[in-house]
């Protein structure tokens, strides 16, 4: 794959380099905020309105503290670029994805046809997230 970074989305790419947590709150111009892993998303929440692309850093596959941060941060109305860069696997994309992460950063490059296929992989979803996709137990009882 020549382009490093996977986007899920239509609008034009965000290409203002990504300050830290600690920089984006001390300033008042930044649009671009990159949050490591263990720091709190909720303190963007005061200025999501400002912010084009939050950054969350995966420092290994194992650590899920940044689903919690995307979820977090769309839940609470944030349209802009989430993307996911660090040690992130194909197959964790596709619950990147409903957990808010619209764009990825990954260290190894990722194959176009295996990604195509986790994509495809699932037809229902067994729990809600911060996508629109409707649990199977409540297509089944409403």
């Amino acid at each position: 794959m020549a382009d490093p970074h996977l986007r899920f989305r239509t609008d034009d790419a965000h290409d203002e380099p990504a300050v830290t947590l600690d920089s984006f709150l001390g300033q008042s111009n930044a649009t671009a905020v990159r949050i490591e892993s263990g720091e709190d998303a909720r303190a963007l929440l005061p200025h999501l309105d400002r912010l084009s692309l939050v950054e969350v850093s995966f420092p290994k596959f194992r650590d899920g503290r940044g689903y919690s941060s995307a979820r977090i941060l769309r839940e609470a109305g944030y349209t802009g670029e989430l993307r996911a860069q660090g040690d992130v696997l194909v197959d964790q994309i596709p619950l990147m994805r409903r957990c808010g992460f619209d764009s990825f950063a990954p260290e190894a490059p990722v194959d176009e046809a295996t990604l195509a296929a986790s994509l495809a992989r699932y037809d229902y979803v067994y729990q809600g997230a911060a996508d629109l996709a409707v649990p199977v137990w409540k297509r089944r009882h409403g």
